[in-house]
């Protein structure tokens, strides 16, 4: 990195920097209280809420939202007639899955390799700490030249809108000029990235009946019809032979213009394992980025341990559809409910239920904001262009601000580069990565202010 005053600040901050990640990563910030305590979010929104403070933030405030879960919110005034920027994070993880499956444990921020692994090390905590790194550096190089709103999230990983919903009920809240969400990632470590679209997503639990209750297999076997059979075959009416998603009703062949994702880094990204093929058409962007694509993400049945013989009377599974930008995602959860229904043989009993929603999104790459955040990139990432990419996941408040605030500028950035590993276990972040974000954060911040 090219050196200059606010790089230095960032450099001199990186162990403190990792000190914090380490505290945040510490809490078990799982917005499921059926498995992890409230307790422990609760613990991880006053630490973002104490940080704030510290950092001379106004009005910070544990905001209540409705899914039952806390938000965090500050304002840090700049100078008279400045810009405002609003700063997004999410400080509730994903479960750790496996815990015997990790290296290290997933609670404890491990450094390892030169990463830093830990739950939410980059998906999201370590996006709060990559806003503070960007405000600090600017504080010790002549101040903060924009208003500055941050907004922690505490159930963005669960899709269950609580911050949406507080934000349409208090509108004036998160207004700004320009919203950076710090959720995002470079296309891949070292390669300046923002991303550009987000694919929405829809949740669907699907559940088969076919009998008063389980029957001996050996006795009725053959004409009793099998609930786990049917929800089977319900499952795999989803898929075309090679892979791709088919909800009847849904387009599943756009494509993709611009950065393209060469299929053997893809296959290394993924770990997909040898002699395995790829699912689905077109390019790799065409179809993580600009199709639909749909996952069974979880199946309630007998597991193989313990289970008898017998002909299952009912079956459920919980289904994620991903939503390319241009497709509503409202309107892609009824298409994949009547495909369930349509699909379900033998006249078997089937019911379908949403249970979360979150609608893809398009940003203007042609904004100042854009420019500013390429300069700010082009200094960090010394050599390199910044690039435009797609991302498969879901973003659901990113909606929600486009649509309250029409006029404001998003742009996505963040730790999530393949290497990390996120929402998978050994999730880790690159401090690298998370240097130079921080540095490219506050230059934009200070190019911004002046265009």
């Amino acid at each position: 990195m090219s050196s200059n005053p606010v790089a230095e600040t960032v450099a001199s901050l990186m162990p403190r920097a990792k000190e914090e990640l380490a505290e945040l990563v510490a809490f078990q910030s799982v917005a499921d209280f059926d498995q992890f305590p409230r307790s422990e979010s609760e613990g991880a929104a006053r630490w973002v809420a104490d940080a704030l403070a510290a950092e001379g933030f106004q009005d910070v405030a544990l905001l209540d939202t409705p899914d039952g879960t806390q938000s965090v919110y500050g304002f840090l005034p700049g100078p008279e007639g400045a810009k405002t920027v609003l700063l997004y994070a999410h400080y509730d993880v994903q479960p750790p899955l496996d815990v015997a499956a990790w290296t290290t444990p997933p609670f404890e921020l491990t450094e390892r390799d030169g990463r830093w692994y830990g739950r939410g090390a980059a998906d999201c905590k370590g996006g709060l700490i990559m806003h503070l790194l960007a405000l600090r550096a600017l504080k010790a190089n002549g101040g903060v030249p924009v208003h500055v709103k941050v907004i922690a999230e505490g159930s963005e990983e669960m899709g269950t809108g609580g911050l949406e919903r507080y934000a349409e009920e208090h509108p004036e809240l998160l207004a700004a000029d320009t919203i950076v969400i710090g959720d995002a990632g470079n296309f891949r470590v070292g390669l300046p990235t923002v991303t550009s679209t987000l694919r929405g997503m829809t949740m669907v639990r699907v559940q088969v009946d076919t009998l008063a209750g389980n029957l001996h297999s050996g006795q009725f076997g053959g004409a009793a019809p099998d609930a786990l059979a049917a929800l089977i075959r319900v499952l795999d009416s989803l898929r075309a032979e090679d892979g791709s998603t088919t909800v009847e009703g849904l387009s599943g062949d756009a494509g993709w213009e611009g950065l393209q994702y060469e299929e053997e880094q893809f296959r290394r990204d993924a770990k997909v394992l040898d002699g395995v093929e790829l699912i689905g058409s077109g390019t790799v962007a065409d179809r993580i980025w600009a199709r639909p694509a749909v996952t069974v993400i979880g199946i309630d049945c007998p597991p193989v341990v313990g289970a008898t013989p017998s002909v299952q009377a009912s079956a459920r599974a919980l289904i994620n559809l991903r939503v390319p930008p241009g497709v509503d995602a409202g309107a892609a959860t009824k298409l994949l409910q009547a495909h369930l229904e349509a699909h379900t043989p033998w006249g078997a009993r089937v019911s379908t239920e949403q249970i979360g929603e979150g609608q893809p999104f398009r940003a203007d790459t042609t904004s100042p904001a854009y420019q500013a955040m390429a300069s700010a990139m082009a200094v960090a990432y010394p050599g390199q262009e910044m690039q435009y990419a797609g991302q498969g996941g879901s973003i659901p408040l990113c909606n929600t601000l486009a649509a309250l605030y029409p006029r404001a500028e998003i742009l996505l950035i963040g730790l999530s580069e393949p290497e990390a590993q996120i929402h998978a276990v050994n999730e880790s972040v690159s401090p690298e990565e998370l240097e130079r974000l921080s540095v490219a954060e506050a230059l934009f911040l200070r190019t911004y202010a002046a265009s």
